[in-house]
């Protein structure tokens, strides 16, 4: 009982140094989430969507450094439920067949873009606005698939082996990598939580286009595994590695040196060695393993945002420019 804190204390310290602060991140989830099982209002919703715009981004003096609390997510979430049963009914109680694009595609949705509204939540800097998280999420996320799909040009995959799983994690994390940098560079993100939400934002694309075509392919089981699956891949896998851009890059120009950086390559090396994991065929449980890289994806978020909250009070204290 004792061996597994000590163990996640040192995974969060040894995280963390690379983030430059060499002390463990406590995880409290509990803490985190405990917004969501209170009652909100509309008002308090529509608040959190109009930050972003040119007359509601905060001065970095009111921007909240406090731990993070999101719940709005859970509404979102809610949402296509709702949505999803209601086409769900129609296609099977009433044969319903036009239902049937709907329903795949409202449930590649649901989890990716539900996860995209939290880190939404968490960019306490209210500096992107929900209008471009959107125009990111689609054609970022339309646009990691199709860089994808050119390096795949390069190599043959035939079956999933240890190899081809690292050739796959190296080409999809890079695809994505690709786009990312392109909307650091385009939003002049410098902040680590803004590079949290952006490359979420692809990631949560990719896994959303993905997933449909896979239920095209393998019918609409596939929809329920994935959407458990996407807790913890390709959005998590984005934000650690768009995090981790914008960590190293700053408020400097992005430039060839910011991916040489032994930060940044640290992280992007994590997202890929994870969706390596992930899809490489081990002699485990497959839900014992997913759960197992789902909750390491997490942990390591959970460091990127401490680390994106710390950077909010050292902008403050003038230890950043």
């Amino acid at each position: 009982m004792s061996s597994s804190p000590n163990l996640l204390d040192s995974a969060t310290a040894q995280l963390n140094s690379w983030t430059g602060q060499r002390r463990k991140v406590p995880i409290q989830l509990g803490s985190m989430f405990s917004q969501v099982f209170k009652t909100h209002t509309e008002a308090e919703a529509e608040t959190l969507f109009i930050g972003g715009t040119e007359k509601t981004t905060p001065t970095l003096a009111t921007v909240s450094d406090s731990p993070v609390q999101p719940w709005l997510f859970t509404r979102v979430l809610t949402v296509f439920g709702l949505t999803i049963a209601i086409l769900a009914g129609s296609l099977f109680i009433f044969n319903g067949e036009k239902m049937y694009n709907g329903l795949i595609f409202m449930s590649a949705l649901a989890v990716p873009f539900s996860l995209l509204i939290m880190f939404f939540e968490i960019n306490t800097f209210r500096n992107i606005s929900i209008f471009k998280v959107t125009k990111i999420f689609m054609v970022g996320g339309v646009a990691s698939v199709l860089t994808t799909m050119g390096l795949y040009q390069f190599v043959n995959i035939q079956n999933m082996t240890i190899v081809a799983a690292i050739l796959v994690a190296i080409i999809e994390e890079t695809g994505k990598l690709v786009i990312i940098a392109y909307y650091v560079k385009r939003t002049q993100a410098r902040f680590i939580l803004n590079g949290l939400l952006i490359g979420a934002a692809i990631g949560a694309g990719f896994a959303a286009f993905e997933t449909a075509g896979y239920a095209q392919d393998y019918g609409l089981w596939v929809l329920l595994l994935r959407a458990i699956d996407s807790l913890g891949t390709h959005t998590m896998w984005g934000a650690i590695s768009g995090a981790a851009l914008v960590m190293v890059k700053g408020a400097h120009p992005l430039a060839a040196n910011t991916f040489q950086d032994g930060r940044f390559v640290r992280f992007f090396a994590l997202a890929v060695s994870l969706h390596a994991l992930w899809d490489m065929p081990l002699p485990l449980p497959s839900l014992l393993k997913s759960g197992i890289l789902i909750a390491v994806a997490w942990v390591i978020v959970l460091v990127l945002i401490n680390a994106g909250l710390r950077e909010i009070r050292e902008l403050r204290e003038g230890k950043l420019t």
